[in-house]
């Protein structure tokens, strides 16, 4: 009897688990039901002036990152006019800026998956507005030269831009619908085009308008101060917009188990409206740690797609960041800027920046807007790397006669290669990193593929600097074209490690990687 009681009550304990289990299992279906509810709100959403604000919110970042780090170009060829000795500095005064994007790309990365988006966005720009001003103000103070504070800030500065990367590029993917996600997040990004084009107009006016001033006394210093200075103008309309930007919803269903906050903020989002009051974000044991993610990154399926992501990345910057920012010694070398006056040589510098950005640099942005949710990213992606490596090839190896008896057949092939640069590369490998990984590991993952580009950069400044006098003044940069080349197939084959991301939700693409780790298990 004592015996049959006790099968009897296993047998009504196992029956309570099993019941358990399937209600648990049932929630949890439930749960995910109505996730998938919520977010079909902001995927199948029609495109409006709400999508049109966020990209401008995001975007006029984007514009003021790109301005501030591409002006440095002109800046530093007005600096070393006004005094020579700075041309040591050089190469230290561009990669301090590179240096601290890197580190602001890897840190508020994380930190935007730890502790949210809203909490992050914002405050990056306002360090980048805070840090331009002080470097138009940078003065020799007793032993501290403007120099020294000239890398200091711009190395805070691009810490600050480091942190755009990330945090606009998931917050504009993780708020878009699906039909528009791509053209969103690639019209987001094309605002560096403007900002770089911004910086080659600025220059030519406070130029022209300091033209006396240059050819009297060869005077630049209230010249690179106004246009460094400008630079602080457009993020400073941002700032407000950033702070009051609602969480993502998807961080806070998913990762703050918040569901109906979330739902708030996506009716919110979608009506236009901001919230009347301040919202409490409750705070969960659900954020990101250094083993969580390592226990997902060692996952070949997790691994091969950053790796894809990152080294891309970094294969396109070695190119992009060396010839942008050296730009005026390109044009030099092919005897494009070649002038005695200081004031024809920067004011013809200015000039040859505006037309490759008005006739290579920003369309080829507004083509990926235009055909990225039509092409894919994938295909953009190989389209741009491909024709990229030929370009550079094709500028490597006939560079002297190419100079010799067709001038403007370099010209052409250099808008060509910021065409190809930006409809293709510079564009995807800002877009896909946000799309591709798990909310939980979403900002992250996009900051270390955006640090990894910027190592490109650093790399390759300091290369392009070191070795282009290398048996002659400009001796070498045919060799430096190849190099390029030789990067831009290494960006091509490490492009075909990556998935296309288009027309599937962020749930899909996670639901998607989630049965690629089922099927490696097995």
């Amino acid at each position: 009897m004592l015996k049959y009681s006790i099968i009897q009550g296993y047998k009504q304990l196992f029956i309570i688990i099993v019941l358990y289990m399937i209600q648990y299992e049932e929630q949890i279906l439930i749960q995910e039901q109505n996730e998938q509810m919520q977010f079909k709100e902001l995927d199948e959403a029609r495109f409006s002036f709400i999508h049109i604000k966020a990209c401008l919110v995001s975007g006029i970042g984007f514009f003021t990152d790109a301005y501030d780090l591409f002006v440095i170009s002109l800046a530093i060829q007005m600096i070393k006019y006004q005094y020579p000795d700075a041309a040591n500095y050089e190469g230290v005064i561009k990669l301090s800026a590179l240096i601290g994007t890197l580190f602001g790309q890897l840190i508020f990365g994380y930190f935007a998956d730890q502790y949210g988006r809203k909490r992050m966005y914002g405050i990056e720009l306002i360090i980048i507005v805070i840090a331009t001003i002080a470097q138009s103000l940078s003065y020799d103070i007793g032993p501290i030269s403007f120099i020294f504070q000239l890398v200091i800030w711009r190395f805070i500065m691009g810490f600050g831009i480091g942190g755009d990367y990330p945090l606009s590029a998931i917050i504009t993917s993780e708020f878009a619908n699906v039909k528009n996600r791509g053209a969103m997040m690639a019209a987001v990004f094309a605002m560096q085009g403007f900002g770089i084009l911004a910086a080659s107009i600025v220059s030519l006016i406070f130029t022209v308008i300091y033209k006396q001033e240059i050819i009297e006394n060869n005077n630049f210093d209230s010249v690179w101060r106004w246009i460094i200075g400008f630079g602080a103008i457009p993020g400073t309309f941002a700032i407000y917009y950033r702070l009051t930007i609602p969480e993502s919803p998807r961080y806070t269903s998913q990762i703050n188990n918040q569901n109906d906050l979330a739902a708030n903020d996506i009716n919110n989002f979608l009506q236009g409206q901001q919230n009347q009051e301040k919202i409490q974000y409750k705070q969960v044991n659900l954020k990101l740690g250094v083993e969580e993610f390592y226990r997902y990154i060692s996952q070949w399926k997790s691994l091969k797609l950053l790796l894809g992501t990152a080294l891309s990345w970094f294969a396109l910057d070695i190119a992009f960041y060396g010839t942008n920012l050296n730009n005026p010694i390109i044009y030099e070398a092919v005897g494009l800027t070649n002038s005695s006056s200081p004031y024809e040589s920067v004011k013809n510098t200015a000039i040859g920046n505006i037309v490759i950005a008005l006739m290579g640099t920003v369309p080829g942005y507004w083509f990926t807007v235009y055909y990225i949710d039509n092409w894919g990213r994938r295909y953009i992606q190989l389209m741009g790397f491909t024709a990229l490596t030929i370009i550079y090839l094709i500028l490597g190896i006939f560079f002297d006669s190419i100079l010799k008896n067709f001038l403007l057949g370099f010209i052409c092939l250099f808008i060509l290669a910021n065409f190809f640069t930006n409809f293709g590369p510079n564009s995807t490998t800002f877009i896909i990193p946000g799309e591709l990984f798990p909310t939980r590991y979403r900002s992250t993952c996009h900051g270390i593929s955006a640090a990894s580009g910027k190592l490109g950069a650093i790399i390759s400044q300091y290369g392009f600097i070191t070795l282009k006098d290398v048996g002659g003044k400009n001796n070498q940069i045919p060799n430096l074209l190849l190099l390029f080349s030789f990067f831009m197939l290494i960006g091509l084959l490490f492009t075909l490690l990556i998935p296309e991301t288009n027309s599937k939700s962020l749930e899909q693409l996670e639901e998607q990687l989630i049965e690629m780790h089922k099927i490696e298990d097995s």
